[in-house]
């Protein structure tokens, strides 16, 4: 059962400094960034055209940095969609977004000018579990709606914020699906692990040797990758040193992809398994699986269902490229709020009830949640045949 609003406490807090008001302009255009296509921490005034603007519904997207444009754009997508879709009586939606690139605590200034200076009705986030904890106090603090849509950190629901959503499974998920077809189902023993000193490898690394342990599994032996450090020849010669069944990755693209190669350089044929971290769209040259032939995925994106088909056709024909895991987690959770506004309003409490309650059936499968705001169900596993994710039986 999710704590009350009123009874929940924080050991820390957030010094929250609202950036000056001067430094924004309203009203701006469906997506917010300068004429190169860029993000920034301001907000920029949009042409007179789209003066019209000032009447609609604002949604805020975080995202992990400037580079950051597969969420951006499958949000984007799903405005112009519902602008299109709307009624005579509808009001149209607004996406503005917002860079947490920059000093730590960048991401919870950035969150609160959000809702403060720019009132929007709900927050998205698509970035690591770091920064959604930022938002996530934030969202509590001010009770608004905040949904990640990327990171799978456990931890953030466990905060009992009733705010707080998970659109894409945690990592405890994903650590039991991977367990079950490594352990249960291909019979595997000795496991070997690689992951990266990223906050969110970390947090999946941990839910794995959890998962291990509590099934009286031996523990696997581990090797972290600095991702400062280039030292991905050292962890291979490691690995080349070990007896192991198979390998499973935590570690995020590039280096990913530069193991798995290397791996088949050394002619290390084991099987590899991997989280839904390794298919970051803005780290995948052009969304391109290919390199990760006969790899073992975390997934439940069904680009081949009606939903799928019609979200690959449209981002291509908008942007010139067809989406990927980020983009399909992004587009789900915007669909979920812009559904949910629809139905309750931007009343913030009976946005959060519609939430509880909502079903909704999207790129990434059928989205309820449970009373901690974790999504409910299985996440599924695809491997790469031919450099296309095909969904195991």
């Amino acid at each position: 059962m999710r704590v009350p609003q009123h009874i929940i406490t924080f050991s820390l807090i957030i010094l929250f400094r609202i950036l000056p008001a001067d430094s924004y302009s309203d009203p701006v255009p469906d997506i917010c960034r300068d004429s190169h296509g860029n993000l920034s921490g301001n907000v920029y005034k949009a042409p007179p055209e789209n003066r019209d603007l000032v009447d609609s519904i604002n949604i805020g997207l975080l995202v992990q940095n400037n580079k950051s444009t597969a969420a951006r754009q499958a949000a984007e997508l799903a405005i112009s969609i519902a602008n299109q879709k709307r009624g005579a009586d509808e009001t149209r939606f607004r996406l503005i977004v917002r860079s947490m690139e920059g000093p730590w605590g960048t991401g919870s200034r950035q969150a609160v000018s959000l809702v403060f200076d720019e009132h929007v009705a709900a927050l998205l986030g698509s970035h690591d579990g770091r920064n959604a904890h930022l938002v996530e106090q934030v969202a509590a603090k001010s009770r608004i709606v905040f949904i990640s849509a990327w990171s799978g950190d456990p931890t953030l629901s466990q905060a009992f914020v009733p705010w707080f959503f998970n659109s894409t499974f945690n990592y405890n998920q994903q650590a039991n699906s991977l367990y079950g077809e490594i352990c249960i189902n291909k019979r595997l023993e000795k496991i070997a692990v690689v992951s990266d000193d990223s906050y969110d490898s970390g947090s999946m690394l941990k839910c794995f040797l959890e998962q291990l342990k509590n099934n009286g599994k031996a523990t696997p032996v581990q090797f972290v990758y600095n991702r400062t450090g280039n030292d991905i020849k050292g962890v291979i010669n490691n690995l080349k040193g070990e007896d192991f069944d198979c390998l499973v990755l935590f570690a995020r693209p590039p280096a990913s992809l530069n193991i798995i190669w290397q791996l088949r350089v050394q002619n290390l044929q084991q099987p590899v398994y991997c989280s839904m971290i390794q298919l970051d769209d803005d780290e995948l040259s052009g969304c391109d699986v290919m390199p990760y032939e006969n790899v073992t995925f975390v997934s439940r994106i069904n680009f081949s269902g009606k939903p799928g088909i019609s979200f690959r056709e449209e981002y291509r024909k908008k942007f010139g490229t067809y989406p990927g895991v980020v983009a399909a987690c992004a587009f789900d959770g915007m669909n979920l709020l812009i559904e949910a506004i629809r139905k309750a309003g931007t009343d913030r409490e009976k946005l959060e009830e519609e939430l509880k309650e909502i079903r909704y059936e999207g790129v990434t499968g059928l989205i309820q949640f449970d009373d901690k705001g974790n999504r409910m169900g299985t996440p599924e596993l695809v491997v790469v045949k031919n450099g296309i994710p095909v969904q195991m039986e």
